[in-house]
């Protein structure tokens, strides 16, 4: 789990679809230290991870991928630059109770990751 240790939730204005969060980077976490030395950039699977966790805190569900439609890495994040990222989360409750989700990340007016796809209840 990456929040509360590489991220902070600072905002979210809902937990009915479309929901809006601030997200706050923790620009001294370890993961920087390698990815990469004097030049950080938060990585995409983190940011993936942090689709995840999102929709499980917004459903309240353990969740897994089971489907990524779209995975868009538009622009390379600095946590040093850009501390806080904005989230655009919208979901629906698709078949078998698992959910669709769409998710774009923002720091600023600039789209950094677009993320749809789908995720599975684990039982």
């Amino acid at each position: 789990m990456l929040q509360d240790d590489f991220y902070k939730v600072l905002s979210m204005d809902s937990v009915n679809s479309p929901v809006k969060l601030m997200l706050a980077l923790n620009a001294d976490h370890v993961i920087f230290s390698g990815h990469f030395p004097g030049m950080p950039v938060v990585p995409g699977v983190c940011m993936m991870q942090m689709v995840k966790e999102i929709a499980e805190k917004i459903t309240g569900n353990s969740l897994l991928l089971s489907r990524a439609d779209l995975m868009k890495f538009l622009v390379v994040v600095d946590p040093t630059v850009s501390r806080n990222l904005e989230v655009d989360f919208s979901y629906k409750n698709a078949e078998e109770g698992s959910i669709d989700v769409s998710a774009n990340f923002q720091t600023g007016t600039t789209v950094c990751f677009k993320f749809k796809g789908k995720f599975t209840g684990i039982k």
